[in-house]
């Protein structure tokens, strides 16, 4: 194998494959990134069995082949080269060889035989997104899940793939989050409905997220795989397959309520600063207190060791009076995460749930519990 590539489009191929590179000591060819030179592509590979990463570049191929490298030897070493073309390729014994200007360097590896195989995934059905804003989207709800032992299936986000529609959820059992999405195509045949490991969603967002192009989305009865294209020709630039979760998500709509008692307009930016000062004097619940007087909101917070909180905030207010304690860092996050001036926050009494949204967008909906008997 011998291939010519230069070390800016290498080095950011490896930093694409190497966020999944498993530190294995059981399996030592996880730590290894799989480099194969095609006829006119060079591909990089990486798995950690849950999460399998794939990246391709134009290259000059001198001669095809495969290896894997240690991928965090090879990457680091890369980062320190010239911005300078570089060739490359294996040698006997499993080493790869790595020239650039002076420099000339052997890297001791494995045969690329060992290195696990990457599910395939059909591309008979697929739907397609806008990359950027797909990920901005899931960003608004991709921290909610918390790992479940004993629930599984809340680990992971949910996803009802629609033809003219993608609806996502997550949830930790004390906050709820819901985004709703257009796609830009579909050729589905049916929906599909599947919940997907929060950690394979992270990294859709890292390293999809900066990307302004068509982001394809397959599907397999075990396995989802994300897509982008190259812009110089219509071949794959990167593809992750990840395994799904299996079991039934719970039925999150039941949670969200239909009506409400009151509803607060608040201002998005003021509504936060106030959450955080209370926060620094709140309990170990890490609860606050939000009150009606009048046209304003009262919030308060309380910690027998540090002290005691209390400012008011201006509100739009429809509806009846109440008295409602939340987790703070829980209200707020939902609170960030909208994308207005302005939030509503609907109330219902003052031991139901709160609902947050942004006036006039239904597409986004966060729901936390309240922290009752207090």
């Amino acid at each position: 194998m011998k291939f010519q590539i230069l070390q800016e489009k290498l080095k950011e191929g490896l930093s694409i494959i190497e966020r999944v590179v498993s530190r294995s000591l059981t399996l030592p060819i996880l730590n290894n990134v799989l480099i194969e030179a095609g006829k006119n592509f060079l591909c990089l590979s990486s798995t950690d069995l849950e999460i399998g990463i794939k990246w391709w570049a134009l290259t000059k191929t001198e001669k095809e082949g495969s290896i894997t490298v240690p991928s965090k030897l090879l990457s680091g070493f890369v980062g320190l080269l010239p911005n300078k073309k570089i060739e490359a390729g294996a040698l006997k014994n499993d080493f790869f060889s790595i020239e650039c200007e002076e420099c000339k360097t052997k890297i001791k590896g494995l045969s690329a035989e060992e290195f696990p195989l990457i599910p395939k995934v059909s591309k008979e059905e697929f739907i397609s997104v806008k990359s950027s804003e797909f990920c901005r989207n899931l960003a608004q709800i991709a921290d909610i899940p918390a790992l479940s032992a004993t629930r599984p299936e809340i680990s992971g986000i949910y996803f009802s793939f629609q033809k003219n529609q993608i609806i996502s959820a997550s949830t930790d059992s004390f906050r709820l989050g819901e985004k709703k999405m257009t796609p830009l195509k579909s050729s589905l045949l049916s929906p599909k409905t599947l919940i997907v490991p929060q950690k394979t969603i992270k990294e859709v967002i890292n390293i999809f997220g900066i990307k302004e192009t068509e982001l394809k989305i397959y599907f397999s009865p075990n396995q989802i795989m994300f897509e982008s294209l190259m812009q110089e020709t219509d071949h794959p630039e990167v593809q992750l397959v990840s395994r799904l979760i299996e079991g039934s998500y719970p039925n999150y709509q039941e949670i969200i309520p239909k009506k409400f008692t009151t509803k607060l307009i608040l201002n998005k930016e003021e509504f936060l600063a106030q959450l955080k000062q209370a926060s620094l004097f709140s309990s170990k619940t890490g609860e606050i207190k939000l009150k009606r007087e009048d046209s304003r909101v009262e919030i308060l917070s309380q910690n027998t060791e540090l002290g005691e909180h209390e400012s008011f905030i201006y509100s739009k207010i429809e509806g009846e009076k109440f008295e409602i304690s939340f987790n703070h860092r829980f209200l707020s996050d939902g609170i960030s995460k909208t994308k207005s001036e302005d939030i509503s926050l609907e109330l219902n009494g003052d031991s139901g749930p709160g609902v947050v949204r942004s006036p006039g967008d239904d597409s986004y909906t966060y729901v936390v519990m309240p922290i009752k008997g207090n």
